[in-house]
């Protein structure tokens, strides 16, 4: 499975779509916007999205699903805890950085579903923290995590924005991420690739 990073959204938010070279089937993770780059993309691999995963629901990872639906109607998986937020516009801060913004037309998953997509099994990995329904998705299969705002390369997410908590985030970073392989390959929300092992050993917030 190969995966592509986009930029997208007023906070520069990764954006990930991760497909299967053989099928050319895809997922995408975060859309915080479903800006020209992304679409041309999409077109010109000749790929076909068959669901959008939420890591959570703060404004700067969702906002891009409308344009995205409208193009691509497949599902979008969040974790149920996150339910209020990202029906909100008040707390998933989309009234302080816009206009406002809520999606409430999710599936919501449980901690250690399977989704099962691009030919890939998705392990939905319950890791509430940043905020009270944050989740991971890791594809054993193809050491990956995508960790959205829970986890960062030598950094972790913030804790002091709505249903944040920052002893719940670093338990479910030391229970839930750092359990997995040392070769896992992070793919956070913002900044830098990672990997379990260097996070293990040099990440500052987990030492």
């Amino acid at each position: 499975m190969k995966v592509e990073r986009f930029l997208t959204g007023i906070l520069s938010t990764n954006c990930y779509v991760a497909w299967n070279e053989q099928t050319k089937e895809a997922v995408i993770v975060d859309p915080a916007a479903y800006s020209k780059k992304l679409a041309e993309f999409l077109r010109e691999e000749g790929l076909k999205p068959q669901a959008v995963l939420l890591t959570h629901g703060h404004f700067d990872h969702i906002m891009g699903l409308d344009a995205l639906l409208e193009e691509y109607p497949v599902p979008v998986y969040v974790h149920e805890a996150e339910k209020g937020l990202i029906a909100d516009p008040k707390t998933n801060l989309s009234l302080t950085y816009t206009n406002g913004y809520v999606f409430e037309d999710a599936t919501y998953v449980t901690d250690g579903q399977k989704i099962a997509a691009a030919g890939v099994t998705f392990e939905v990995l319950f890791t509430p923290g940043h905020t009270s329904g944050g989740c991971c998705y890791y594809a054993e299969t193809e050491n990956m995590l995508f960790s959205g705002d829970t986890l960062f390369r030598c950094s972790v997410g913030r804790s002091d924005l709505p249903t944040g908590d920052e002893t719940t985030l670093i338990r479910s970073i030391k229970e839930k991420l750092l359990v997995l392989p040392e070769n896992t390959v992070v793919y956070p929300g913002h900044m830098a690739a990672t990997t379990i092992q260097t996070e293990k050993t040099a990440n500052p917030f987990l030492a």
